[in-house]
């Protein structure tokens, strides 16, 4: 069974490295099962050994007429389908080479994503993904996933070039001294949402939350400027409204630094984090609050005091996982002084403060660098079991993400970038602020939603102020999250809404049965979608690189 497939694999036995095509090598052997659609891999060491590369190859046959899809590594990196001969849109390389002439050294802005580990290909017919990703003709897909990335993330790359499929394992950081399991991966074709269901189905994680909800955040009007008079402002605007919403969400500001969850803004929140949400809870909305759980920054009384409980590099200094707030360090989740902090913010937030949902950010940044002989894999599922762990049974939102290993554990997740006020297409990192890559992924990773968790698209706008795009196209992003998105969230003050944003508010929020048949690319940038309201056959055409509709 193994002559089926190829392998590809470099690997270190103490300082020496050594190649290997085949399942029996010199220093270790694989052990291959296959059981009808599922293909399983474990290796037997001869000598202590570790990775640099491990891939498998497989024969596949794509067509003219192939559509590829690869998901982006975590929650805000840009996933599309795309046709063979096209090329993978690369965004990060002219930034990260500005910058490093700029400023003599990196600044980390790519630390959010995989170039710090995984090498980009840079040819037409290539394309690569994280954990699962497919090839669809018409409505028929052939995915190819993981089953878990407990054992190291997987790589799934489509080479159209040599007609191939090739499943890589991520394992830098690990040696391997005893037998060990690598690999549990899948083999679906079918239908489109027949074959995410069966594919879902073998993954064996349920989701936790179906319910559909619209509510609001602070973020996306004010952004760190929030504080109590802000607050109550727009909670009781929303109250004043006919329509219904379902949960308020505080975002970043409160704190008093990133780092620091329980020590509130007293300038900003003299009363205390617990006020606002018994006020949320009696106009009959959940209560919704931030935190960036494994961040710390260097004026964080957590950092000042703790800096052995951080990520530390190969020199045993704390290492920066993130530029944000003027660069950020994570909390190691395998330290016991930091999972008891972590545990104790839960605690206070939930069951003393009495927030309902928590929004996690940045979650990426525990596992940035492998450690403790674990894989970046195996650290991220660790990390999102140990946060539901935390979390219990109240609600997750999760953002800034690798995405598979929060399958299951989080009741709503950020399926892509932050959306802008305005929609220009940008040349930057795949994950930085983006409308149309936020846009571009709520169409395009709709086949998570009631299947790994609900999706959250972002906000829409429905406002005037601090805005830099037309009416039309705000009305465009609302009518995407609709159709495609489960969580729709405003950031506007409402009580200054005229009647037609009030009319469009209603027709956004209110529920309606939804089919989709077909979202595609139908030429260079020009997205179509097909789709059903309540009966009524329905669809639009747009460009994703600006939002012009036609």
């Amino acid at each position: 069974m193994s002559e089926k497939y190829n392998f590809n694999i470099v690997y270190k036995v103490g300082n020496k490295k050594f190649s290997c095509t085949s399942h029996e090598c010199e220093h270790f052997s694989l052990s291959l099962t296959e059981k009808e659609n599922i293909l399983s891999l474990s290796i037997i060491p001869k000598s202590p050994v570790s990775f640099d590369k491990f891939d498998i190859i497989m024969p596949y046959t794509y067509s003219a007429d192939s559509k590829i899809y690869v998901n982006g590594y975590q929650s805000w990196t840009d996933s599309m389908e795309y046709e063979p001969s096209e090329q993978m849109l690369e965004l990060s390389r002219k930034v990260e080479f500005f910058i490093t002439k700029s400023f003599g050294k990196p600044l980390g802005l790519s630390k959010s994503g995989d170039t710090l580990f995984w090498k980009f290909p840079r040819k037409s017919g290539l394309f690569y993904g994280w954990s699962y990703g497919y090839v669809r003709t018409d409505n028929n897909v052939d995915i190819f996933g993981t089953l878990t990335e407990k054992y190291g993330y997987t790589v799934v790359t489509f080479d159209c070039n040599n007609s191939n499929v090739i499943i890589s394992k991520e394992l830098e950081g690990v040696t391997y001294t005893e037998p060990s399991k690598l690999l549990e991966f899948a083999f679906v074709s079918g239908e489109y949402d027949t074959a995410f269901d069966e594919y879902f189905k073998l993954i064996g994680i349920p989701c936790r939350e179906t319910k559909r909800r619209c509510g609001y955040t602070t973020w996306y009007n004010y952004y760190g400027n929030i504080n109590e008079k802000v607050v109550n402002n727009d909670l009781d605007s929303i109250i004043n409204q006919e329509v219904k919403f379902d949960c308020f969400q505080i975002d970043d500001g409160y704190q008093q630094h990133i780092g620091d969850w329980l020590i509130t803004d007293k300038n900003k929140f003299p009363n205390g984090m617990k006020v606002i949400a018994d006020k949320i809870h009696d106009s009959g909305m959940i209560a919704g609050l931030w935190l960036a759980p494994f961040a710390g920054v260097p004026s964080s009384e957590l950092f000042k005091n703790h800096p052995d409980w951080f990520i530390k590099d190969k020199k045993g200094k704390p290492y920066k996982t993130g530029h944000n707030w003027g660069g950020f360090y994570s909390l190691d989740i395998y330290n016991q002084g930091a999972r008891d902090y972590i545990k104790q913010c839960f605690d206070v937030v939930l069951n003393e403060w009495g927030y309902d949902l928590v929004k996690l950010d940045f979650l990426y940044g525990a596992c940035v660098l492998p450690m403790h002989n674990k894989s970046r894999g195996e650290i991220m599922t660790d990390a999102m079991d140990f946060i539901r762990e935390c979390v219990g049974d109240k609600m997750i939102l999760g953002c800034g993400v690798p995405m598979f290993p929060a399958f299951g554990k989080v009741d709503y997740c950020r399926i892509g970038a932050d959306i802008q006020e305005n929609w220009i297409n940008r040349d930057t990192i795949r994950e930085d602020c983006s409308t149309p890559h936020a846009t571009s992924n709520t169409i395009f990773r709709r086949h998570l939603n009631g299947r790994a968790w609900m999706n959250d698209p972002d906000v829409f706008f429905l406002r005037e102020e601090n805005m830099k795009m037309t009416f039309e196209k705000r009305l465009l992003i609302a009518k995407i999250n609709s159709i495609f998105g489960i969580l729709l969230f405003i950031s506007d003050d409402i009580k200054n809404y005229n009647d037609k944003q009030k009319q469009a508010l209603i027709n956004t929020f209110g529920e309606k049965d939804i089919k989709v048949q077909k979202a595609e690319f139908i030429k260079k940038d020009i997205i179509q979608v097909v789709y059903s309201e309540n009966g009524e056959n329905k669809s639009f055409t747009f460009n994703i690189r600006d939002g012009q509709q036609y």
